[in-house]
């Protein structure tokens, strides 16, 4: 008689190289990274520990904190400046507009374009002496300005507009899905009861589309941590460290100053700045989620 053999899922099994690399490459980096941060190392990895030197080091060099602070600002007009015109984008599709698809393609090519080559693009509309300003003066529009880019007080906000026109669009996708998703009953009560359009997106159909706007709120938070391509294609980082960037501040450590311990001690704090930014809207999703499978 033949004895019963439990084999492993064939679906377990294949997912044994996935998680292998996710050990071996995503954790082991990291732990590699950590434990640098804590070493002396310059130009080649050391074993010479000398404790939060690094980090001391870190937060004492002016460069770094203003990568800090220009990270925050440009996160949090990014962050907010794509959720409200993604949103007031899929609100004017979400109306069943004539070329729906043409318009839905246009606003989210953008997004398909790599950040060097917006970059590259916004920075050749931003020279005053190249770009619109220059096309505005020749046709005799002479007090007309947009050389953002050129000062110190400015430069970031440059950056911001730049990030703007690409990163709406993919807010635009996940708030129309999510609008699409809501029943047709609620607008036709809605109307009936004579509300007006704009009262039934605020007070109907934006409280239910708290998953999608988290969704993209985290994924835009977090490709403002990792920005480097975008400031380097832009301003590479000036004027002075008006547009300095915690990632560009890691690369120029590791591969230009080769202070490598000082590298990983910045791409730590960026790792934890991560956490912290996905941390928040992982648990509301986690809370959300629960509440909806408890009903």
């Amino acid at each position: 008689m033949a004895r019963n053999r439990t084999y492993p899922n064939a679906a377990s099994v294949a997912l044994y190289p996935t998680w292998l690399a996710v050990i071996v490459i995503y954790i082991g980096t990291m732990v590699w990274s950590v434990t640098l941060s804590f070493t002396n190392s310059a130009l080649f990895p050391s074993w010479k520990f000398v404790g939060f030197e690094q980090y001391e080091k870190l937060f004492a060099t002016s460069k770094w904190l203003a990568s800090l602070q220009n990270v925050v600002v440009l996160g949090v007009l990014y962050v907010i400046g794509c959720l409200v015109l993604g949103s007031l984008l899929a609100a004017a599709l979400d109306r069943k507009v004539r070329f729906e698809s043409a318009f839905r393609t246009i606003f989210l090519y953008p997004y398909a374009m790599s950040f060097v080559v917006t970059g590259l693009i916004w920075q050749w509309m931003m020279n005053p002496t190249l770009g619109i300003q220059a096309s505005m003066h020749a046709i005799g529009w002479e007090s007309f300005t947009f050389d953002l880019l050129v000062h110190r007080e400015t430069a970031i906000y440059g950056v911001v507009l730049a990030g703007l026109w690409q990163g709406a669009g993919l807010v635009m996708v996940i708030v129309l899905a999510g609008m699409r998703g809501i029943e047709e009953e609620q607008w036709r009560a809605a109307q009936i009861d004579g509300i007006p359009v704009w009262r039934i997106y605020v007070s109907i159909i934006l409280p239910q589309l708290g998953s999608a706007l988290a969704s993209a709120g985290l994924l835009l938070a977090m490709g403002v941590i990792r920005t480097y391509d975008l400031i380097v294609a832009m301003t590479n980082g000036g004027p002075g460290n008006a547009t300095e960037v915690p990632a560009k501040f890691i690369m120029d450590n590791m591969f230009q100053r080769q202070n490598l311990g000082l590298a990983a001690a910045g791409a730590t704090v960026l790792v934890l700045s991560v956490v912290a930014a996905a941390a928040p809207f992982r648990y509301a999703l986690y809370m959300r989620t629960k509440r909806q499978g408890g009903k």
